[in-house]
């Protein structure tokens, strides 16, 4: 099937044109969706939850832009949505491995194929947040700021340590 038919076929609402772009992007989405949470099954939910969106809000869509570009922005937009309504950013003392999401042993495996989402899953949620959205979105901290209802400098404070523990957890096992 074309794209420009399931395009088509999405703004008539024809439940076969969602299930073809839901197959094309459905699992790049997921990945997106694990960046936001360790938990595959929330992960999941948010991923069915920003599909009901995009299909919902596809006469909206300009063809004049990337649908991958657009349906990851309602995808990563429903993430959002779903931290502000679960968590709360505080300062987080990141010398303190209690902080720390995930265990070392649980992951070192992966280190070996050099999978950094790994390391990035292991920051404390809120870090992990400001980190996705400034690095891997490219967000600025104001709209961060906005984004989460934090200040600018607790979005540049997270982003400042989650680099840090970044550095640590890279130097512990990349450089050997």
């Amino acid at each position: 099937m074309e794209l420009t038919e399931i395009i088509e076929g999405c703004r008539k609402g024809s439940r076969k044109h969602q299930e073809a772009l839901y197959n094309m992007f459905a699992s790049k989405m997921y990945g997106v969706c694990l960046t936001y949470t360790k938990d595959r099954e929330l992960a999941q939910d948010i991923l069915h939850d920003g599909f009901f969106k995009v299909f919902k809000k596809f006469d909206q869509y300009n063809e004049d832009w990337s649908l991958f570009a657009w349906v990851r922005r309602i995808i990563v937009n429903t993430a959002i949505d779903h931290f502000r309504k679960t968590n709360r950013i505080t300062n987080v003392d990141f010398q303190e491995a209690e902080y720390l999401g995930g265990s070392y042993d649980d992951v070192s495996e992966s280190f070996k194929t050099g999978d950094l989402s790994q390391l990035i899953n292991m920051l404390p949620i809120g870090a992990r947040t400001v980190f996705n959205l400034y690095v891997v979105e490219g967000y600025k901290h104001r709209e961060i700021a906005d984004i989460l209802n934090i200040s600018s400098g607790t979005s540049k404070s997270q982003l400042s340590k989650a680099k840090s523990v970044l550095q640590e957890l890279v130097n512990k096992y990349y450089v050997k």
